[in-house]
């Protein structure tokens, strides 16, 4: 191992590993570093944010009645019939306004606040956006998946550009939120709230895509939605690129002193006070993950780390990334 002077005006933070945090802030422009191997760490999340998505869990065969493309066309035949004819099939809608989604606040245990997804049935969508003066079409919604135990079929809708719909949706309790709120506000004991969050995650990350690619980056034609919103496909007939949605993979590392019984973590000039964060970055083209922790980590800190040791994963919808820890 190989110890480092790097001059970075970026601050550093040493703190312990076992027993109290002892916090050392180093503030000063030339910094002290450490290197270490990475080591298996005694910590096993049950869970991560945005993770665990309940209506994730299997994927359906196409005849399936609760599948995409199946669902959509019982749902095109629903918007058509003025009569509301029920459907063994229930439609559920999450609306979201410039990607937050709608939801409600509950009393939990103990009266404990609580909250929960903004869901609205089909009918009730279709009625307060017509009352508006917007239709609502199969293209303008985007599946998200289904619990098959109760024949419920789930979609999210982006009604950003319709400033007025927020007095209709706050007449009925309920009100747009940012995830980032929703997040810290979720008890991580509360499964219903995890699964809900992991659903808005989800569908946040779908409406974001749609507003980004709208157009093919092969040749510039209007790309059209398919698969009720989980891909798209080049309007050309001479080009008919099929479009999927982008992640970008980060790399998050905890880079540790073993010896000394330290990690190390930076904050940046617009991080809040005492906010302090692990090294990430982007997983370049051609890169392996443990290749992009060794670079990442040497381009942030003058660096070299030795052993990577694989933690877990995590969705992030923010910025459609995937986060690997």
């Amino acid at each position: 191992m190989l110890s480092l002077l790097f001059s970075s005006p970026t601050t550093t933070l040493l703190c312990s590993l076992s027993g109290k945090l002892s916090i050392k802030p180093t503030l000063t422009r030339t910094l002290p570093f450490f290197i270490a191997s990475t080591t298996t760490m005694s910590i096993n999340l049950q869970s991560h944010a945005f993770a665990g998505n309940p209506l994730r869990s299997k994927t359906l065969k196409p005849t399936d009645p609760l599948s995409p493309t199946s669902a959509l066309e019982t749902l095109k035949t629903q918007l058509l019939d003025d009569t509301h004819q029920l459907s063994s099939i229930n439609f559920r809608v999450l609306p979201f306004r410039k990607g937050k989604p709608l939801a409600s606040s509950i009393s939990g245990v103990d009266c404990v606040p609580n909250w929960r997804l903004g869901w609205i049935s089909l009918v009730d969508c279709k009625s307060l956006l017509a009352g508006y003066g917007v239709e609502l079409t199969g293209e303008s919604l985007v599946y998200l998946g289904s619990r098959s135990e109760e024949d419920v079929v789930c979609w999210a809708i982006d009604v950003s550009t319709e400033d007025d719909l927020i007095n209709g949706f706050g007449s009925k309790q309920l009100c747009f939120v940012e995830l980032r709120t929703l997040m810290v506000a979720t008890d991580w004991a509360d499964e219903l709230a995890m699964g809900d969050l992991a659903i808005a995650g989800h569908a946040r990350a779908l409406l974001e895509w749609h507003n980004l690619a709208r157009f093919c980056g092969h040749c510039g034609a209007k790309a059209v939605p398919m698969e009720a919103g989980r891909r798209k496909h080049c309007s050309n007939e001479l080009c008919r690129k099929r479009i999927y949605p982008r992640l970008d993979p980060v790399v998050i590392m905890l880079v540790i002193d073993r010896e000394n019984d330290r990690v190390l973590l930076s904050r940046q000039s617009r991080f809040v006070p005492r906010m302090w964060s692990c090294l990430a970055g982007f997983i370049e083209p051609g890169e392996s993950l443990e290749e992009a922790v060794r670079r990442e980590t040497w381009e942030e800190t003058g660096i070299e780390v030795g052993e990577v040791v694989y933690h877990s994963s995590q969705p992030w919808p923010g910025e459609a990334c995937s986060r690997i820890l």
